[in-house]
């Protein structure tokens, strides 16, 4: 497929201000519940026509990012919550993903294991990392990256109607957002390579027949964020503008917990992250299948 005309909406330029975007709400900038700029600010922000933010704004909104109502502009409405016994930052110990990843990659070295539906989230995350390595502000030796994603062939019980041609576009859908966040991630890092910002890069996708009916983020080893996906019934459009109610899942709708590995091999967090490690370990190495 040409890369000029990758995913809904097409091209470069699509991809571009659509990751900048998810970027920006991921890490604060467009916090939960604020006003993103009127289109015709961000058309001049990112340097591409109306058309283009149109169809972005309209891929934010199928994805769960944000909500727009006519007058009123397009809202965030999602982010990612975590719960974490370590945290002091709430009484009621809720963070976002963005710090954790933040203080990750000031490490010298971050290995991540991923196991998710899409890599949505993630790239989100990466991109944000990528702004951070640029201005120097962060100077990893090495990344290492493994994402587990369910196999494109198996029968989702998500993105449903019972209707088997709204079904199949479902599928498509998915599948289509699915390739595009891969893609984008597959390019972020290769950019570490060939501009020398991150002296060791390595990237492995593996798919297994598996459903995820949870989230896995394995940071270096020694922690965990697991969360279930939250099941819901919601409006769809589908590409050729017909809109659906299917069953959804929203992964930046769950509540991840965090668990940290102390020096008590015993603990239950210390465990529990044992125990995800062993888990992912096996499934890649056993049902992984590489592209």
């Amino acid at each position: 497929m040409d890369e000029e005309t990758v995913g809904d909406g097409g091209g470069r330029e699509f991809v571009r201000v659509a990751g900048e975007l998810r970027a920006r709400m991921t890490d604060g900038t467009y916090g939960l519940y604020s006003i993103l700029p009127p289109q015709r600010k961000l058309a001049d922000l990112f340097g591409v026509s109306r058309d283009t933010v149109q169809r972005v704004i309209k891929e934010l909104g199928s994805e769960g990012w944000i909500e727009t109502r006519q007058g009123s502009g397009s809202r965030v409405v999602r982010t990612q919550h975590i719960h974490s016994s370590t945290s002091s930052e709430r009484p009621d110990r809720t963070v976002t993903l963005g710090p954790l990843i933040k203080r990750a990659f000031e490490q010298r070295e971050v290995v991540l294991d991923i196991y998710t539906l899409t890599s949505e989230s993630l790239e989100a995350h990466i991109r944000t990392q990528t702004e951070r390595i640029r201005a120097r502000q962060i100077a990893p030796e090495r990344v290492a990256l493994r994402m587990l994603l369910p196999s494109e062939d198996l029968d989702l019980p998500y993105w449903r109607t019972g209707d088997p041609e709204e079904d199949r576009a479902l599928k498509d859908r998915y599948l289509d957002i699915a390739r595009r966040h891969t893609t984008s991630l597959r390019t972020l890092l290769k950019d570490w390579r060939t501009m020398k910002l991150v002296p060791s890069v390595e990237l492995q996708i593996r798919w297994a027949p598996l459903v995820p009916a949870f989230k896995l983020y394995l940071i270096n080893g020694s922690e965990a964020l697991h969360g279930l996906y939250q099941v819901f019934p919601r409006a769809i459009e589908l590409p050729d503008g017909r809109e659906v109610v299917a069953t959804d899942v929203f992964g930046l709708g769950a509540l991840l917990t965090h668990h940290v590995k102390d020096a008590d091999p015993h603990a239950q967090d210390t465990v529990f992250v044992e125990g995800l490690q062993a888990w992912f370990d096996s499934v890649w190495e056993h049902l992984g299948v590489s592209p």
